[in-house]
């Protein structure tokens, strides 16, 4: 077991880090930083979001990236780039190495380049902070085991992309590049729950249920995109209540385990979930405002005061927690620019649920409720489809800082309360780094995963003109072959070890090949024929250099693929020479 890890939760929204630096063989409590006490907060992460000077140097993340964008003035702030929910650009899209986003300005700069100076931040801060708690001892990134949360519902590419982007910031090496961990965040958290005794839940109806760690017992987890930032203290009449402020994130990842011996995890349905995490809240929030201050006026204010928009969205993430009404201060320019068009009372006439009350947007607990809709709508739907297929559960479990929300929990127990019981961790907006934490000590916790995906290999068959596309006839060697055929190495829904290869052996079809290409492809069918197939997808490749060009015998390559892990990993050997070569699937990164 290893015992110097830090973890990294790089969220949608916000992110942090937790680390453990002990030599002693025992468990011992992670160290979570506290975020924000410049600006009055102490939270356990701060917001993703990271500010580039006009010559695209990095100068500031999370909560001092937002304070410095908002003191910049209107014109000089054109010249700036801002970044914030950037990690969604990586959701559903065709990752390149020259991918680019768009900052607050619509300015764009490389996806790699904004991920990875955002990664070095962290990285540099977290060694920073354990020297600082360690009497001034000097560590350096490779003396740790470094584990990078990601959705479970990303691909392969997206997980490729977060590697390079951690080796451009100094996480990891080529050569240490085996102490990084891509683990999912929705496993993770599992890890961690499993842990908490009764008191560690939150439960709507006060009883004091917690999750039975018996082997056999089947739950599913709802990890909800979104972090917790402001926690606050209210003492009333001897009783201390706890208020948490959410900051809403981009996916929602389900999974679905059952525990095993000695606490072990196999997953029972492949991951699922969809884009419609809290991040859903704060785009219909938006769209709410371009519809109260029409005719051109909201379009004008993005336009020229761009630090005063994510002023507003900011302040939208620390009063939506509640279940009721809420106000929102409106800013002067934006006020100034409306009363060019008409009195601003009147915007407010055609929009219901709204008002207008001396300088603020006073919105209804019935709108503010609506802007929920889509999202819990969607999250709904991914979890009945799960709980309609044939198998037993007791358990919902709820984190992420979406979580915290009082509309969620209440949405959920209100959807599924009287046929499961509806746990939530205190404080779900540190779970993921704990459970990385320990998923960092000992990464075979999860022992067996469903494949997503059918994965397989282009090989060539010889032609058989009965069974075979015409256009698919190659000849090659003095033989006729049938190229594009789907080698299926994994099916989709088959149960995967944490450490489980698979082989495949792939033979020369030309006397003069002096290196075989290996196709990685993936579909969702069972039984594809071709790798052209409808639905399937090239997801990566690789070269296998031959030698022994003057050699009689048959030239053959091993193919062992690793596939029950987080990555998919694979060597390729030469059975001439017996030469083993490690290699990566190129991801279309």
């Amino acid at each position: 077991m290893n015992n110097f890890v830090i973890a990294i939760d790089f969220g949608t929204a916000s992110s942090g880090f937790a680390f453990t630096v002990t030599r002693r063989e025992e468990e011992s409590e992670p160290f979570i930083k506290r975020w924000g006490a410049e600006e009055g907060a102490d939270t356990p992460k701060t917001p993703t979001c990271i500010l580039f000077d006009p010559d695209q140097t990095f100068m500031k993340f999370g909560y001092e990236a937002k304070s410095a964008y908002f003191k910049i003035k209107k014109q000089e702030a054109k010249n700036y780039y801002f970044f914030e929910d950037f990690k969604m650009d990586l959701y559903g899209k065709e990752i390149t190495k020259d991918l680019k986003i768009k900052a607050a300005n619509n300015k764009e700069i490389t996806a790699l380049k904004v991920f990875s100076e955002s990664l070095r931040f962290l990285k540099d801060d977290a060694l920073k902070t354990i020297r600082s708690n360690t009497g001034g001892m000097e560590f350096s990134a490779s003396d740790f085991i470094w584990v990078l949360t990601v959705p479970a519902i990303w691909d392969e590419s997206a997980k490729q992309f977060m590697r390079k982007a951690a080796i451009q910031a100094g996480i990891v090496t080529e050569e240490t590049k085996d102490k990084l961990v891509i683990a999912l965040e929705p496993e993770v958290a599992s890890v961690w729950s499993k842990k908490l005794p009764s008191n560690g839940f939150i439960t709507q109806n006060q009883s004091r249920d917690s999750l039975d760690q018996t082997p056999g017992t089947q739950y599913i987890v709802v990890d909800c995109g979104g972090n917790c930032l402001m926690p606050s203290v209210v003492k009333s009449c001897d009783i201390i209540l706890y208020q948490t402020l959410c900051i809403s994130g981009g996916t929602i990842d389900i999974t679905v385990h059952r525990i095993l011996k000695e606490g072990a995890l196999k997953e029972l349905h492949k991951a699922s979930g969809n884009n419609l995490g809290g991040q859903t809240v704060d785009r219909k929030f938006k769209e709410f405002l371009r519809e109260i201050f029409c005719d051109g006026v909201w379009e004008e204010y993005e336009e020229n005061y761009q630090s005063e928009v994510q002023k507003i969205l900011y302040d939208f993430t620390f009063v939506k927690r509640v279940d009721g009404e809420i106000q929102i201060r409106c800013p002067y320019n934006l006020i100034k620019l409306a009363r060019k068009k008409k009195d601003i009372e009147r915007f407010f006439e055609s929009v219901d649920g709204v008002f207008w009350c001396d300088g603020s947007i006073r919105i209804s607990r019935e709108k503010l409720r609506s802007f929920f809709d889509e999202s819990l709508l969607g999250i709904s739907m991914r979890l009945r489809e799960i709980l309609n297929k044939d198998l037993s559960f007791d358990y919902i479990l709820l984190v992420g800082g979406y979580a915290e929300s009082q509309i969620l929990r209440q949405h959920i127990n209100e959807e599924f309360g009287e046929d499961y019981k509806i746990l939530c961790p205190f404080r779900p907006q540190e779970v993921i780094l704990r459970g990385a934490i320990e998923f960092g000590r000992n990464p075979k916790m999860v022992t067996s995963r469903k494949s997503r995906f059918t994965y397989g290999v282009a090989v060539l068959k010889r032609f058989d003109e009965s069974t075979h596309k015409l256009e698919k006839k190659h000849t090659a060697g003095g033989n006729d072959w049938c190229k594009d055929i789907f080698k299926i190495l994994v099916h989709e829904g088959e149960d995967l070890g944490w450490d489980e290869t698979r082989e495949h052996v792939l033979r020369a079809v030309d006397s003069n090949q002096t290196g075989m290409s290996v196709r990685l492809f993936m579909t969702e069918r069972k039984d594809p024929q071709y790798v052209d197939d409808w639905g399937v997808e090239e997801v990566g490749s690789f070269i296998v250099e031959l030698s022994d060009l003057n050699s009689s015998r048959e030239r053959k390559v091993k193919l062992k693929v690793k596939f029950g892990s987080t990555e998919i990993t694979a060597t390729g050997t030469d059975m001439t020479t017996g030469e083993e070569h490690t290699v990566k699937f190129n991801f279309k990164t």
